[in-house]
């Protein structure tokens, strides 16, 4: 499985839903867990930023708002 490949389903089915994780199951083979780590590295990666920009850009901003948020909630 390319980062194009994980990219092309990412901007496919981009909301989180569980008919997502049914999907990610059956179409992919992977866990719902292990398709967020390859994401994560298919956007971060030059083969990804190349076969989808915009859906890693997406991706990207998304990883980094949730640290951000995550980030908040524990410094309180």
């Amino acid at each position: 499985m390319t980062p194009a490949d994980i990219l092309a389903f990412e901007a496919a089915h981009p909301v989180h839903t569980p008919s997502k994780e049914e999907r990610i199951r059956r179409e992919l083979g992977i866990t719902p867990t292990r398709y967020v780590v390859l994401l994560g590295r298919a956007a971060a990666s030059a083969d990804g930023i190349r076969a989808d920009a915009i859906t890693a850009r997406r991706v990207r901003d998304r990883a980094t708002t949730r640290a951000a948020e995550r980030v908040r909630r524990t410094a309180a």
